[in-house]
């Protein structure tokens, strides 16, 4: 008796060997490819899977920048008010001349003597008595002077060596009616023998400019459901602090956590001072380093330190020579874009004597055979130092390397002394630092707190896993006057 076996039964495929191992061996397998049998499947094993993830973007994050010009300190208001000291010498610009020769005697009895001159403040200090550098807007004409008579927002000046303002003689310095933005200021004074002074002088009283900013709340917030966290998936990482392993589902948590660090920088060199159209929402903003360097800074519109482009040390020249106007602090951090970085690179090359064409081997102690060397991170010009970086932030594809509006930031070194409201006295401060709100009931440098109902938290009945992210800080740009923005849409200021 014989058992009769369909073609397509299991019988037919007792050559098919199963082994106790997951070893491949020539009579162990089943084809499924459509060739062989027309089977559903696209392959017969798992594919092939790198856990290891690829590092294609290098480190994404942007923050440090602050860590290295800056620090940060606690706050315990909605506000802080800080005081910067002011010249302490007079000088006024925008005069306008409104009679050359003051031929109306305006202020004075002596008509036809001196020069009637406007536009000065309410409030400002020339005195009679006062001796004045008196200059047209394009300092061409220049005339030493004395104050015989002052007004509220006028003066009449005497210049020491001729009769008037306009005076036509040959060789006399002429200016002329309605003249306007010239400038002067008080270089000393000069009382004749036995005279008193008028009960009308003004005391020069010491200045400072008051600033304030408020703090903004920052928060962010990561959830991953309850199923999610049962789908175990193992990543080899590598963190941009340096550190690596395996990560489960909260790859993305500390991501997000990677972010928010980031967010925390951003807010306070991008923040904006809301206007009117958002009081309604009780969002206030504030001012972020971009913004207040933009107001009370220097700015440079478009530079361009390549001397093939038509630039060059003269155009840096220029910084340097507003730098001297504000107070000239010795060291100063540049923090540049590729294309700035490159072109200061090409600046001072040129002028490296050096090897042929300027080039330079430093860094590799001269030897021209090791390495060429086109790159400076520091160099000395006038009485000032700059040490140059590249700013990640101003590169970067998906932040600020996306627009073409700032190209780098110049920032003075060391610290300011400032008078503080709330401690009643003068303080040391670095010109950028952070304040964050902190007392002894409630840290807000960085807080992190888990919630929901899954990872061993049970706070609520939400089936997710809320991590949640808040600071709330804000950013202190003291004596701006000192920094410089380099930036495409405005001028030197």
């Amino acid at each position: 008796m014989s058992f009769l076996t369909s073609p397509g039964s299991l019988a037919n495929l007792a050559h098919v060997t199963p082994r106790p191992t997951q070893t491949l061996w020539g009579d162990n397998y089943l084809s499924f490819d459509s060739a062989s049998g027309g089977g559903t499947f696209a392959a017969q094993f798992l594919p092939e899977i790198y856990e290891k993830e690829v590092e294609r973007y290098g480190k994404r994050t942007i923050s440090g920048f602050l860590g290295m010009v800056g620090a940060e300190m606690p706050l315990a208001s909605d506000q802080v008010i800080w005081s910067e000291q002011g010249r302490i010498h007079t000088t006024y610009e925008g005069v306008d001349i409104t009679d050359a020769n003051n031929a109306s005697g305006a202020l004075s009895s002596t008509a036809g003597s001196g020069g009637h001159i406007a536009g000065l403040p309410t409030g400002h200090l020339l005195n009679v008595g006062d001796s004045v550098i008196f200059a047209a807007p394009d300092t061409a004409n220049i005339l030493k002077c004395y104050v015989v008579a002052v007004g509220t927002n006028d003066a009449v000046v005497q210049p020491y060596t001729q009769q008037c303002l306009d005076n036509t003689a040959s060789g006399a310095i002429t200016f002329l009616d309605n003249q306007d933005n010239c400038r002067l200021f008080v270089y000393g004074t000069e009382f004749a023998k036995g005279s008193e002074m008028a009960a009308s002088y003004k005391s020069k009283d010491a200045s400072f400019t008051q600033f304030s900013n408020r703090p903004v709340i920052i928060r962010d917030q990561y959830q991953v459901n309850g199923s999610d966290t049962a789908q175990i998936g193992w990543v080899e990482v590598t963190s941009e602090n340096g550190a690596g392993g395996y990560l489960w589902y909260i790859k993305s948590e500390a991501e997000a956590r990677l972010r928010f660090n980031d967010y925390l920088e951003m807010v306070v060199i991008e923040g904006e001072e809301a206007g009117s159209q958002l009081t309604g929402i009780n969002i206030n903003g504030t001012q972020g380093l971009f913004a207040a360097l933009s107001e009370r800074g220097l700015v440079f519109n478009q530079p361009d330190f390549d001397p093939a482009g038509g630039g060059g040390l003269v155009e840096f020249d220029e910084i340097l020579q507003e730098l001297d106007k504000q107070g000239g602090i010795e060291e100063n951090m540049m923090f540049l874009d590729r294309v700035t970085s490159l072109e200061i690179d090409n600046m001072l090359a040129a002028q490296n004597s050096y090897g042929s064409g300027g080039t330079s081997y430093g860094v590799f102690n001269q030897s021209e055979d090791m390495a060429l060397n086109l790159g400076f991170s520091g160099f000395r010009r006038g009485s000032y130092d700059f040490y140059k970086t590249d700013w990640k932030y101003l590169n970067d594809s998906v932040t600020r390397g996306g627009f073409t509006d700032i190209e780098g930031v110049i920032v003075p070194a060391g610290t300011s002394t400032v008078y503080d409201e709330n401690m009643g006295k003068n303080i040391s401060r670095p010109f950028l630092h952070v304040r964050y709100r902190a007392s002894e009931a409630d840290d807000r440098k960085m807080k992190s707190w888990i919630t929901g109902s899954v990872g061993g938290n049970y706070t609520s009945t939400l089936d997710k896993m809320q991590v949640n992210f808040l600071s709330e800080r804000c950013l202190c740009v003291q004596a701006a006057n000192n920094f410089v923005l380099l930036k495409n849409n405005a001028d030197v200021a």
